[in-house]
């Protein structure tokens, strides 16, 4: 007969742990991005005898709380606590929707500020988050579910490539346009061609002259009424 004490015990210690495609589904990210993360040190992780991991409670909540922080959420090129609540209220009333999303992937806060003030100054009322690496850009991508994802091809922890793909078996990813940002010319491109089929690619060079078009016909009318608002709400 099992000892109720021991069993009381397994379950609490249980608790203190997930399994890899259980942070896979909470993190919306693919299973082999969860391992990764374990591999590098973000999650804590042991194994069973069978191999399979066990990731402690713990290191996730500790994780999640520092890729909070790590994202930085802009409306219309400002902090979010600088828009008032009001403003937005009424934006998102004006427009019978919310804002259209932009998530941006990108690890050089040179790009980072250039692509923030460029999409102040030509989409304002855009709604756009900024992540400094793979890892927590694919953790945002599940959270946020933007409606544009702009990828810097030369990511710190998982490539840009390697997060296209992974973000391919995403369910929303089919629902997501997608932009790769890559100071590489063409040659320097091809290790990476698995994941830029079909995909729109601008040269760091021509950041400014090529986004916005591209920006602007993926996004559609949605971009067009946010841009309206937005100058409306700056008047």
């Amino acid at each position: 007969m099992n000892n109720p004490s021991l069993v009381r015990a397994d379950v609490a210690s249980a608790s203190n742990y997930y399994t890899t495609i259980e942070v896979a589904k909470m993190l919306g990210m693919a299973v082999r991005s969860v391992q990764l993360m374990v591999d590098r040190g973000d999650l804590q992780a042991w194994k069973t005898p069978g191999g399979h991991r066990r990731i402690s409670r713990e290191s996730l909540e500790r994780w999640l709380q520092g890729s909070r922080s790590g994202v930085r959420a802009e409306a219309a090129g400002r902090q979010e606590g600088e828009v008032g609540a009001g403003r937005e209220s009424s934006r998102r009333l004006r427009m019978g929707q919310r804002p259209p999303r932009l998530l941006l992937i990108e690890d050089s806060t040179h790009f980072q500020n250039l692509v923030a003030l460029l999409l102040k100054q030509k989409f304002p009322g855009l709604e756009v988050h900024v992540a400094s690496d793979g890892i927590t850009g694919l953790a945002s991508f599940g959270q946020l579910q933007p409606d544009l994802l702009v990828v810097d091809i030369m990511l710190p922890g998982i490539d840009g490539a390697n997060l296209i793909t992974g973000l391919r078996s995403h369910a929303l990813f089919g629902q997501c346009k997608l932009i790769v940002l890559t100071a590489l010319d063409e040659a320097q491109r091809a290790p990476y061609a698995f994941a830029l089929d079909q995909v729109p690619v601008v040269h760091k060079p021509r950041l400014v002259n090529d986004l916005p078009p591209l920006i602007e016909s993926l996004l559609g009318a949605r971009v067009a009424a946010a841009t309206q608002v937005g100058r409306a709400d700056e008047a």
